[in-house]
């Protein structure tokens, strides 16, 4: 018996591995049309992060002497700036996802989600890329692995369930509402900075007894103001679980710094993703046929 006789027609694969194999052929395509025109090729998936990082560690540190974040801030920054770069730019991309590839979607049969998975794949596989950046900088400033770098696959998960939630959702619609692309990169703006990136959740008022004191200094605050009156419900850190993207920073960065772990934005982080991404599919599923139509 012959290796080619042991080989699995495409015909005859399953449908999973046949949409499996496409989305690999999809993203591999991606990754090359954008690698092979350019001089630099890869070097541009961490070029941005790079110079980004370097302003607002410039910023928060030379100028401002800042009092948020954690030391060493450069990697305090780079674990969530890295991740962020994946989410923007998967979104960005997923508002043309449709547009752009309109005459090969009319024209076969691929089941129509994958469209929309490929930019995300693609732009996970940038992110995983980039992680040696991230790696130099934490050896070169001394920061410390500690065991919570278990938990990584863990963020990676979540956010790849919550941007694809987002990607579903926002792909069909703005093929049916045009001006939705432009709301969409607003959106995103408003949305790097209400993300912990250059600062952590733990930098937002607590709750507890004093409307400037950062959650992290609670203990300490009650500690000293027993007499203080807590309102940890109406605090920004409480409302700033229901950022998805807080509980998936949290758990990106405790890789190196164990307390930005906080389970409870990890938990509120990841029942936002799965609720996002039914209401994605359910919307794509919804208008799937009318932007066939449109496009």
């Amino acid at each position: 018996m012959t290796s080619s006789s042991l080989e699995v027609r495409p015909a005859q694969r399953t449908r999973f591995a046949r949409y499996r194999h496409s989305l690999w052929l999809l993203t591999k395509r991606d990754l090359r049309v954008r690698y092979s025109t350019s001089a630099l090729g890869y070097l541009w998936s961490i070029l941005d992060p790079l110079v980004m990082s370097a302003i607002y560690w410039f910023v928060f540190t030379v100028i401002f002497h800042r009092g948020v974040g954690e030391d060493p801030y450069i990697v305090f920054l780079l674990a969530a700036l890295l991740p962020w770069m994946w989410f923007n730019g998967a979104v960005s991309d997923s508002t043309r996802a449709f547009l752009r590839e309109s005459k090969l979607i009319r024209s076969t049969m691929i089941p129509r989600t994958i469209w929309v998975n490929r930019i995300v794949a693609s732009k996970g596989i940038e992110f995983l890329l980039s992680l040696p950046v991230l790696a130099v900088f934490a050896i070169a400033t001394g920061a410390r692995v500690n065991i919570d770098i278990l938990l990584f696959p863990l963020a990676v998960l979540i956010q790849t369930v919550l941007t694809i939630g987002i990607g579903l959702l926002i792909a069909p619609l703005v093929v049916l509402f045009r001006d939705l692309e432009r709301v969409v990169k607003l959106a995103l703006r408003f949305l790097f900075y209400a993300s912990p990136i250059i600062y952590s959740a733990r930098d937002l008022p607590g709750g507890c007894g004093g409307a400037d004191v950062a959650a992290k200094h609670c203990a300490a605050y009650a500690a000293a103001h027993p007499d203080a009156i807590g309102d940890t419900l109406f605090s920004l850190h409480f409302w700033s679980a229901f950022n998805p993207l807080t509980g998936i920073f949290s758990l990106y960065r405790a890789t190196f710094f164990a307390a930005e772990l906080d389970w409870f934005l990890v938990g509120v982080s990841a029942a936002m993703s799965v609720v996002i991404l039914l209401v994605g599919w359910l919307v794509f599923k919804r208008y799937e046929r009318d932007v066939l139509k449109e496009i």
